[in-house]
């Protein structure tokens, strides 16, 4: 992986993750240069956003199932990786809701996987800073105002949304 971490831009770091999960698929990268690649991809905010996009919403099995070299990547960045973690657990979960509404059996499904894949994550990564940004999510919900009160009226989940958040908090983390 060639590109400078400091320089990716959020499209930038999605296609250097389509091309490290390209080379993971073939066999083509051992699990150090796995986790150097990630750790590189997810050392700012945009390359984290953009490496969880393309890997949480991939049709590729890779991230049903993440290697040691991912996980150990993900790990050398906790303070961006756990408020990550946390906003996709919110936002696939929300997103879940709004599908539903709109019959949209295909785009649930899809919400549901990503979902599915951030807990995984999230359990594998063991991070403390994933419970503390989780108890900050449910929190700000559960008050109405806190840290993540900008992330929840950015997006307007509504009280529905909010509650399905708060429900994947407790069934699956805390």
């Amino acid at each position: 992986m060639s590109n400078s971490s400091s320089s990716l831009s959020f499209p930038e770091a999605i296609a250097t993750t389509q091309s490290l999960m390209a080379k993971m698929t073939d066999n083509k990268l051992n699990e150090a240069e796995i986790e150097q690649a990630v750790a590189s991809i997810v050392s700012t905010k945009s390359g984290g956003r953009g490496f969880f996009v393309s890997y949480l919403t991939s049709d590729i099995s890779l991230a049903d199932n993440p290697s040691v070299g991912v996980i150990n990547g993900l790990k050398t960045v906790p303070e961006v990786v756990s408020e990550l973690l946390v906003k996709n657990l919110a936002m696939s979960s929300a997103m879940a809701v709004i599908h539903r509404r709109n019959n949209d059996q295909k785009n649930v499904a899809g919400s549901e996987r990503v979902c599915r894949r951030t807990v995984n994550l999230m359990q594998q990564v063991k991070l403390d800073l994933v419970t503390e940004e989780l108890q900050k999510l449910q929190t700000t919900i559960a008050t109405g105002e806190g840290d993540y009160m900008d992330f929840l009226e950015q997006w307007g989940y509504d009280d529905e949304q909010q509650e399905v958040i708060q429900k994947a908090i407790f069934d699956n983390l805390i």
